[in-house]
């Protein structure tokens, strides 16, 4: 596990670049409900950005490269990854990037990102959307924890809109600390 702070630090640099170059982007994963609960540790940290008419790793590398804390490393076994790793920090931190639409939503606007500490993240809803889809494939503990954290302290603060109801549904029945978020949240929207 990593120090909460030490990816924030990461991500807020990453982030600073990309702005530099209007690159539309937003943060994910346990780093997410590591800082709206204030956990000092955390273990995953992705960054989705949106391309535009280029593909977005493309614009993304143009933007890093030269810099002297960051650097670039396609994924051996994908076409879809990119890493962006920290080296101002020892140990250096390593952020995974993905294209917006292959993970989370297809534009990156102020109606999927929210703004923690100064640093794009997505939505609770894409945040939960996201996470969801990802349980639904691998099935991870990981990945099932931060839906139920989300879920069951930010229920109200969700679109419903944006959960696929299936999925959830599906995930409730495997999770059932996470039944009575869900069904209050269907309640607000009249389900």
């Amino acid at each position: 596990m990593s120090e909460t702070h030490r990816l924030l630090e990461a991500a807020n640099a990453l982030s600073q670049l990309l702005r530099m170059h209007s690159i539309p982007h937003a943060f994910h994963g346990s780093i997410l409900t590591a800082v709206l609960s204030d956990s000092t540790r955390c273990d995953e940290i992705f960054c989705i950005v949106d391309g535009g008419s280029t593909h977005p790793f493309r614009r993304v590398r143009q933007a890093i490269v030269g810099n002297e804390y960051f650097t670039t490393t396609h994924s051996p076994w994908s076409n879809s990854r990119l890493y962006a790793t920290y080296r101002k920090l020892i140990p250096a931190v390593e952020i995974e990037l993905l294209p917006a639409g292959e993970h989370g939503p297809r534009r990156l606007d102020g109606s999927t990102t929210m703004s923690l500490k100064g640093i794009p993240f997505l939505t609770l809803s894409e945040f939960i959307r996201d996470k969801l889809k990802s349980w639904a494939i691998r099935g991870s503990e990981r990945d099932a924890h931060d839906i139920i954290y989300t879920l069951c302290r930010y229920w109200n603060r969700l679109d419903i809109n944006r959960v696929p109801e299936h999925d959830m549904n599906h995930f409730v029945t495997c999770h059932r600390t996470a039944a009575l978020s869900w069904a209050a949240l269907k309640r607000k929207y009249g389900m």
